[in-house]
């Protein structure tokens, strides 16, 4: 971990958006290329800042770059910004963008992130995986001991409208507690639909999965925060049935903090790894909200944290 000294926040922000525009700040700093020829952005309100610091780089670091978005609102940014709009559908076969900046509802010690709260995850996830590195700027309420305890509404998973009844059944015998069609809001009656046309359906388990019968691989070394998510054994038994597997003691679930009454989560990396495959096999699942390494999770992580300081996490 390494950790920067508090920023000093503007007279019309708060001390958390003061820190998270520190966060994106130092990410661009430290990650945009000296000559790039495509940069990615993704979604979400930090971004709004990591667009904000390219936006003052010297004209020369931007005029020909590429930028492309993961949705609607990443190509208001790029547009507002006087930046060239790209499209991730006219990469070429050899085209790979330079970085990715991104934001995350939830990450775990091991960098794998939760994404698609603003139901752009497939685009988001299609731009990762065309990346040479992905990097993540979020505030520090985003950072937690195990996947699915602190962002409530759980993992978005995108499916198309025919099998949203089918996939729903399939995540509760998964042991997903209350899965559920995300809705369109107050201004649009029913589901919400995304930009390609689906259904978004928000699962959480905070308990943990039921898997199908597996062998277990061992546990990689948890990254930086110094928190433990180490894996329960699991699996079918002619004594207890299927079993969950989840979280075992979860450090960091302080009093006050969104999710702090939720269980323990996924837990261990083996065990996000193994629900990321799993969710890809159901009919109907488009693409899921983990971002993991069978995808893309980021090589870095910078967050915003509540007292105003930057706090950045990376892979080892």
């Amino acid at each position: 971990m390494v950790d920067t000294p508090r920023a000093d926040p503007a007279p019309t922000l708060s001390l958390v958006e003061s820190s998270k525009r520190a966060a994106a700040y130092r990410a661009v700093d430290e990650h945009y290329p000296a000559s790039p020829k495509i940069i990615g952005i993704g979604s979400g309100s930090t971004v709004v800042y990591v667009v904000d610091r390219i936006a003052q780089l010297p004209r020369e670091r931007t005029e020909g770059v590429t930028f492309v978005p993961t949705g609607y609102q990443s190509k208001e940014l790029i547009v507002r910004a006087g930046l060239k709009l790209g499209s991730v559908e006219l990469l070429g076969p050899n085209d790979h963008m330079d970085v990715v900046f991104d934001g995350a509802d939830e990450v775990d010690p091991f960098l794998n992130c939760i994404k698609g709260g603003g139901a752009c995850l497939f685009q988001e996830k299609l731009v990762a995986i065309q990346g040479r590195k992905l990097v993540v700027v979020a505030d520090f309420r985003k950072l937690s001991p195990s996947l699915s305890t602190h962002y409530a509404p759980g993992i978005p998973i995108e499916v198309v409208p025919p099998a949203a009844n089918y996939v729903l059944n399939r995540l509760v015998k998964f042991g997903s507690v209350g899965p559920a069609l995300r809705m369109g809001g107050t201004a649009k009656a029913g589901p919400c639909v995304t930009d390609n046309g689906n259904f978004i359906i928000d699962a959480p388990f905070p308990d943990g999965f039921i898997p199908q019968p597996h062998t277990h691989k061992s546990p990689q070394r948890p990254l930086s925060p110094a928190s433990s998510a180490v894996a329960v054994d699991a699996g079918l038994t002619a004594e207890t049935g299927p079993e969950r597997v989840a979280g075992s003691s979860i450090l960091g679930k302080e009093e006050g903090h969104p999710g702090a009454s939720i269980g323990m989560g996924l837990g261990a990396n083996e065990n996000v790894e193994e629900l990321a495959r799993a969710l890809k096999g159901i009919v109907g699942v488009v693409e899921h909200g983990i971002f993991w390494a069978g995808d893309k999770k980021p090589v870095m992580v910078y967050f915003g944290m509540e007292d105003g300081s930057v706090s950045v996490r990376q892979q080892h």
